[in-house]
This record gives structure tokens, C-alpha cells and sequence, in this order.
């Protein structure tokens, strides 16, 4: 297996060498094509590592600054922009999208499906962050290819990626924003964040991750040509860090809007995550507190209280993990749809025990041996 390894830190320490080592041994056993990670301590960048391929039957080596797809990591980048716009004043998480819109939802041809529906004026950005707005997850997974909703409003997490689009459409026609150009003026280009964009980039073609199914099927790299909240962000290792540590350590928010994204709004009581609308409980989730914060899931673990988010499809499996105490982070990026199968004993090797909610993050517990 190809590797390129690259350190934030001066020197290379004998940890983080084991750290890469314990890397390249778990993905040669979990048959992981290409594996980018990041360590972040009190805040800062203090290891980055690329190892593996980012297209195998090219042969081409992943890199650091090697393109790869975050798919729902996106949410918690759109996350920080939101209490950007809460921190201007711009925008409330407890007013209801309504009184953002210059018209009412079902009026927008995308919306029409709501027509009827009077439970729309109930829903508040922060309900749309926290999946609790009991919206459809995808309206092509409806019979009749509706937009509608499944849930009571403010009962249930359910995740929901229309919701997350939902909100970024409010602040385009509410507040006459555009997205994708709004977060990279505000996050992409103060972090220094210069490979990374909410929609496709041609400068990206040349250095970029391919996907591998689980079978070891190859799917090539998507060209995404609209921005999507929920999940278009394209990005290198480097520059995720870069967002993550921002995240952990306050960077760009005031306080209070910090302590928002990872105070625990709304209880999870699901016993899995997907599929978001079957109505299974696990009460244990109230003992670590497992909860949505705002674009990202909070939890209380052995090392005090957490937040985390991941990002997957069929070709694609990431995870950000941060611990409070110490301003401490993983952030892990893979362009395999099984890099689960890795992620559980690669994160207690870089942050030790973290209490992370494996089961009901994935629902299945794959082998890290692959069949």
C-alpha cells in the first residue's frame, strides 16, 4: 500500500508514527483503498496523514491535499456559517422560517407540496439543524416523490437532509444570500482553506479521491453542480482539519454561539440513526446524553462531553469526532463506503476511550477484517 504521510508539527513524534502505523495495518486488514486523517490537540492542526490510494486501479497516491468528497460532514461546516449569521444578528434558531420568507413555503414551486399544511409555520431553524422538524429525509425515498411531513413537528430526531436544504434555501430568499459563496468568503478563505467548495471546482480534477463500494467496485468522484447544505462540500484533509479545529476551539463564533452548537437542543431516544423514520427506542441512550446539538450529535463520554459528525454514502465513510476538554479531534476521511470497519479502534488509538455511539451511528457493527 502507497502512503504519503505529512506532519503539522515540526517533527514527526514517535506517537503519531504509531498512530500511522496502527493506520496502514487497520486498512490492510479492512481493505480500505485511501485513508486522510487529522489530529487536532487544544485546538491546533498537530498531525495530518494520507495513506493508501486515491484510485487504485490508476495506482495514484492519496494525499494530503488530495480532493475527497465530506458528504453529510457538510451540515457542520453549514453549521458554523449559521451562528455566523446568528452571531450578525441575521438570523434567530427559535423564530419560526416563516417570518424570513418574503412568501409563504408552499407558495415556492419546490415547497408545493406543502400547500395545506399549516405545520410548515411551525418550523424554526433550529428544529432544521436538529432534525427535529419531522420533515421527509429525502422526498425521492416518498411512493409518490412528495415533500411532505412524516412526524409531528418537535417530537423526534429524524434525520432529515431535506430540512438541512430547507434552511439554506430560507437564507438564500430570506436574507439574500448565496451559500456557497457566503461560506467561502466567511470559512474557506479566512481558515486558509483553499481546496475546499461547497460546488464542483474543474481546478479539482487533477488531485482527487475516487469511491469504492464495499465489494471493492469502482465509482468515479461526482461532479456536484448545485449547492446543497446537507452534503456537496469537497475538501482535502488539510483543510478540514482546518474547519475542525476552528470548530473545537471557538474559532470565528462568540462564546455563546459556540456553547449553542454543542449544548444538547434536542434528546435522541432512536435506537439507530438510519433509517431515520423507524420507531425503535433505546433508553440508554439517556445516560451518555445523546442528543442532536446544532449540525452535529453531542454526547457525554469517559473524557466528558463530545460532539461528533459523520458523513457517508456508498462510496464514501467519514467521521469528525472532538472532545470538549482539551479542545481534542479526530477527523477522518475515507473514500470507501465501509471505512467504518476501521473507525472505532483508529479513534480510541488517537483520543483513547471516547464513549462514541458506534451502534447507533451505523446500526451494524462491520468486522474490522473484511471477508
Amino acid at each position: 500500500m502507497a502512503a504519503c504521510v505529512a506532519a503539522a508539527s515540526p517533527a514527526l513524534s514517535a506517537d503519531y508514527k504509531a498512530l500511522d502505523a496502527e493506520a496502514a495495518r487497520l486498512m490492510a486488514v479492512g481493505k480500505i483503498p485511501g485513508l486522510a486523517y487529522a489530529v487536532i490537540e487544544h485546538g491546533k492542526v498537530v498531525h495530518v496523514s494520507a495513506q493508501g490510494w486515491a484510485n487504485v486501479e490508476q495506482k495514484r497516491p492519496l494525499r494530503t491535499d488530495t480532493i475527497m468528497y465530506a458528504a453529510s460532514i457538510s451540515k457542520a461546516a453549514f453549521a458554523q456559517y449559521v451562528l455566523m449569521l446568528v452571531d450578525d444578528g441575521k438570523l434567530d434558531l427559535d423564530r419560526p422560517i416563516k417570518a424570513y420568507l418574503p412568501k409563504p413555503l408552499p407558495d415556492y414551486p419546490r415547497y408545493a407540496d406543502l400547500a395545506g399544511d399549516a405545520r410548515w409555520e411551525t418550523i424554526t431553524p433550529r428544529r432544521l439543524l436538529t432534525h427535529s422538524s419531522g420533515l421527509a429525509d429525502q422526498r425521492f425515498y416518498d411512493s409518490e416523490n412528495k415533500f411532505r411531513f412524516n412526524l409531528e413537528p418537535g417530537t423526534r430526531y429524524a434525520y432529515s437532509n431535506e430540512g438541512i436544504n430547507l434552511l439554506q434555501f430560507v437564507i438564500e430568499q430570506g436574507l439574500g444570500l448565496n451559500v456557497g459563496d457566503e461560506m467561502n468568503r466567511r470559512i474557506f478563505v479566512p481558515l486558509g482553506m483553499t481546496r475546499s467548495s461547497m460546488i464542483w471546482r474543474p481546478d479539482f480534477r487533477p488531485n482527487l479521491a475516487d469511491g469504492y463500494h464495499e465489494d471493492g467496485k469502482f465509482e468515479e468522484h461526482d461532479e456536484r453542480g448545485s449547492v446543497k447544505a446537507a452534503g456537496s462540500l469537497d475538501t482535502t484533509i488539510d483543510d478540514l482539519a482546518k474547519l475542525a479545529a476552528a470548530m473545537v476551539s471557538g474559532q470565528g463564533l462568540s462564546a455563546k454561539a459556540r456553547a449553542e452548537r454543542t449544548k444538547p437542543s434536542f434528546p435522541i431516544v432512536s435506537k439507530t440513526q438510519f433509517p431515520p423514520f423507524l420507531i425503535v427506542d433505546n433508553p440508554d441512550n439517556a445516560k451518555i446524553g445523546l442528543a442532536a446539538g446544532l449540525g452535529v450529535v453531542v454526547f457525554d463520554g469517559p473524557q466528558g462531553h463530545a460532539f461528533y459528525k459523520g458523513g457517508h454514502n456508498d462510496i464514501t465513510d467519514n467521521q469528525l469526532v472532538c472532545i470538549e476538554r482539551g479542545e481534542r479531534c479526530i477527523v477522518l476521511l475515507t473514500n470507501s463506503g465501509v471505512g467504518q470497519r476501521i473507525f472505532p479502534p483508529l479513534v480510541a488509538a488517537a483520543l483513547g476511550d471516547t464513549g462514541m455511539p458506534w451502534a447507533w451511528e451505523y446500526g451494524r457493527a462491520l468486522p474490522v477484517e473484511a471477508p
